[in-house]
């Protein structure tokens, strides 16, 4: 992969409110999977409200780790960083 690549680290807010992180190089087709339902078994089953939240990254080392991050988060601390109450550097 050449150094023209970029990652995406993303934040859907699902349909019951829950939030759904994951990592992707294409982000419009990996949400339009999401939406079809074909995404994940997560947003297959809670549905897939709207794109929340997203950051890019230059190389996918530092995207799987922010991903790790993020998924290890609490809702509320997803719900903060989303609404910018909280900054990315935490």
């Amino acid at each position: 992969m050449g150094s023209n690549w970029h990652w995406f680290v993303y934040i859907l807010e699902c349909l019951d409110g829950t939030y759904y992180t994951g990592m992707t190089w294409n982000l419009a087709n990996r949400f339009d999977q999401h939406i079809s339902r074909l995404g994940s078994k997560y947003t297959e089953k809670h549905g897939v409200k709207k794109l929340a939240y997203y950051e890019e990254f230059d190389n996918l080392e530092s995207a799987r780790l922010r991903e790790k991050q993020l998924k290890s988060w609490s809702r509320e601390k997803k719900r903060k960083l989303i609404s910018g109450e909280w900054g990315k550097d935490w």
